[in-house]
């Protein structure tokens, strides 16, 4: 079945204009669209720069079932996984603009790795390449 693709992970939010903000301004993420859905509600789509075909739907939480998920979709275990091409450079920008990382790179089989924490406290890896044979 050719010509599917993971679109959008929607992602749960407090508040649009702040999470676009914090991934805008801590992680470089382009704001992709911003269309405005009436009653408070936002279409709200943000990507990595050159980062193909999956994007974010940032979510505004409505209601205490949804706002008790912000920051803690996944139960606490890493939710999503950010690869580069430049690790060290990714990871010392983001280290001097405040991102908080709660696990240090280390080296895996599969390439470098550190964990931060988003605005929320959602658990992301950023991933470097892997080791040359």
């Amino acid at each position: 079945m050719a010509g599917r693709h993971l679109a959008q992970v929607a992602l749960v939010v407090r508040d649009y204009d702040e999470a676009i903000t914090w991934y805008r301004d801590k992680v470089d993420f382009d704001l992709i669209e911003d269309t405005d859905l009436g009653g408070g509600k936002r279409w709200v789509v943000i990507a990595p720069p050159g980062g193909g075909q999956t994007r974010l739907l940032l979510a505004r939480a409505v209601g205490p079932a949804q706002e008790s998920r912000i920051g803690d979709q996944t139960g606490g275990r890493v939710f999503l996984f950010l690869h580069t091409d430049d690790f060290a450079g990714d990871y010392a920008r983001y280290l001097a603009r405040g991102v908080s990382f709660v696990r240090p790179p280390r080296e895996e089989p599969y390439g470098p790795v550190a964990v931060f924490a988003d605005v929320y406290g959602n658990l992301w890896d950023l991933l470097g390449p892997p080791p040359q044979p």
